[in-house]
């Protein structure tokens, strides 16, 4: 029965309160899962890296081609957007080892794979939320967010984030 599931749901789901109908349990239902917001390092950069180190190869390949080569060693000049690459896909694995999640009254800060570091506080905890933006971090909308709460390990910064100042609003 469809009506008990919703009755169910808004009984047992800890934002929503009393639901008269199915409509007002969906939407207070939607409100509390949009409440969830995850912050991750900003791709951006990465991305740039990634299409920089591309044309550069191609490049490299079209100029080799074009004053026919006859030297094999000159293609070893493609090891140098090779090593772009993995430094690059080195940098955009250890993005998704940070993370910042803001549940309804909670923040949480992960942060590793194999060995995973967590970090739990309330949100009435946090005493200064600070965004810092250097010049090229402003042109792209990026920025450092750091997160002041009171105790002896009092700062948490999550580095090159989207839109900073919304996530600071938040």
């Amino acid at each position: 029965d469809v009506e008990t599931h919703w009755n169910q749901r808004a009984r047992t789901f800890p934002c929503s309160n009393l639901c008269n109908d199915r409509w007002s349990c969906d939407q207070r239902w939607l409100q509390c899962y949009h409440a969830r917001v995850e912050l991750r390092t900003s791709v951006k950069i990465i991305k740039f890296g990634y299409l920089l180190c591309i044309l550069l190869a191609i490049g490299i390949a079209v100029y080799l081609l074009s004053i026919h080569n006859e030297d094999q060693r000159m293609w070893a000049l493609l090891l140098i957007p090779a090593l772009g690459l993995i430094i690059l896909a080195v940098r955009h694995m250890r993005r998704r080892l940070i993370k910042l999640t803001i549940l309804d009254d909670r923040l949480r800060y992960e942060a590793g794979v194999l060995s995973k570091s967590t970090r739990t506080m309330e949100l009435t905890k946090i005493q200064d939320v600070r965004v810092d933006q250097t010049l090229g971090q402003r042109m792209l909308d990026i920025g450092n967010l750091s997160l002041e709460t009171a105790g002896e390990s009092s700062r948490i910064v999550m580095r090159s984030i989207d839109n900073p100042h919304a996530a600071a609003d938040r």
